[in-house]
């Protein structure tokens, strides 16, 4: 017998659809019908809202543990915990550290990936090491470096070719060559934690980087004689910016601006959330730094911002909440926009026939009700 979720709305790739039925066949999505078909069982979802599952492209920890933990059984428990976030597909995030650290982590989560439980690793992504110390946040410039393909591809074979997007500052030394040959090989370069010029991220761009980290975190600001990196992510086409909307790493009229002017369908919602994400306020630590948690946020002793404690599914009801994007295309920023920007949306971030049927129950305010991973209810409000 074949079943359909009934609900009030369902937010398609084609668009949104109103009261329907959605087919649910051995795990995968089939087709959209306004009529109620005959001699099939019913999953009835009156009053609410069917959405895709959402897709975390930007996330170094969870529930008290952290990537660079380089524990299998970890990300395992982050993996389990993100269903209770809407997440149903993520990318692991790496930070700075030594060569052989990013090595073992890669080669960790490249040997485990598919044995996840709950949500679904659709590739790695290192944030760092080639980042320049003005802007560094929470990373360790003891660490950074120039660009280097040659270590770049020993992480690579590490992790079996799972690391599908990796950042830099474009002022670094040898990034034309670095973007144009990982880009070439299928990797998303992103541009961050840098200082660059308007000119400089424009040429890492033109060589192919595509993603700006993070936008307005960790790097140079909007000055109306060097539009800096704030400027190149506003101004610059074919373009996608992360961005982290827990009203405190930027405030909603600067998100507002950067989706008027970049277009929501290019600008991809990220948690960058760290270990204590799920987690009591107290003390703990993004790699090697202590951190304190307090009042919606994640500090450094210096009181700068290092990650957040940010719930993907908070920030699609932030961004409706603030009035600076619909339903539709909140749940497109974390959904769609996000799998686009990283080249992962062959396997998440839409509602399609023959898909994995990944997806979220949400009421009309927003909140989550219940994740459905493969067809079947895992998380439940």
């Amino acid at each position: 017998m074949k079943t359909f979720i009934y609900a009030d709305k369902f937010f398609l790739n084609s668009g949104v659809k109103g009261a329907g039925y959605l087919d649910i066949t051995d795990g995968t999505f089939g087709t959209y019908t306004a009529t109620k078909p005959e001699g099939a069982e019913i999953v009835d979802q009156s009053g609410k809202w069917i959405a895709p599952g959402l897709v975390d492209t930007h996330i170094h920890g969870y529930k008290n543990h952290d990537v660079m933990d380089n524990d299998a059984e970890g990300i395992k428990v982050m993996s389990e915990g993100l269903l209770s976030c809407g997440v149903t597909s993520f990318l692991p995030t790496t930070l700075t550290s030594t060569k052989e650290r990013l090595k073992d982590v890669a080669a960790t989560i490249g040997s485990m990936y598919q044995e996840v439980d709950g949500a679904k690793i659709q590739g790695i992504y290192f944030e760092g090491p080639f980042f320049t110390e003005e802007h560094k946040g929470a990373q360790n410039p003891s660490y950074f470096g120039d660009p280097d393909l040659d270590t770049f591809h020993e992480w690579q074979e590490a992790s079996g070719g799972l690391i599908k997007k990796i950042a830099l500052a474009p002022e670094r030394k040898g990034v034309k060559e670095f973007v144009k040959t990982v880009t070439d090989e299928g990797v998303v370069v992103s541009l961050g934690h840098s200082n660059a010029t308007l000119e400089e991220a424009q040429e890492a761009v033109e060589a192919g980087a595509s993603v700006f980290v993070h936008a307005y975190n960790g790097m140079r600001g909007l000055n109306h004689r060097e539009p800096g990196m704030v400027g190149a992510l506003l101004t610059l086409q074919h373009v996608f910016s992360e961005l982290i909307c827990d009203g405190h790493h930027v405030h909603p009229q600067a998100a507002e601006v950067l989706m008027e002017k970049a277009g929501h369908d290019h600008v991809a919602l990220i948690t960058d959330c760290m270990m204590a994400g799920g987690m009591p306020d107290g003390n703990y630590n993004l790699g090697e730094f202590p951190v304190v948690v307090k009042e919606g946020t994640a500090r450094l002793e210096s009181g700068n911002l290092a990650g957040s404690i940010l719930k993907l599914k908070e920030a699609i009801k932030n961004v409706v909440d603030w009035d600076i994007a619909t339903p539709e295309q909140a749940i497109m920023m974390a959904s769609y926009v996000p799998a686009v920007s990283c080249k992962i949306d062959d396997k998440c971030g839409m509602i399609a026939e023959g898909r994995a049927a990944d997806f979220i129950v949400l009421d009309p305010t927003m909140d989550l009700v219940a994740t459905y991973l493969d067809g079947v209810e895992r998380y439940h409000a």
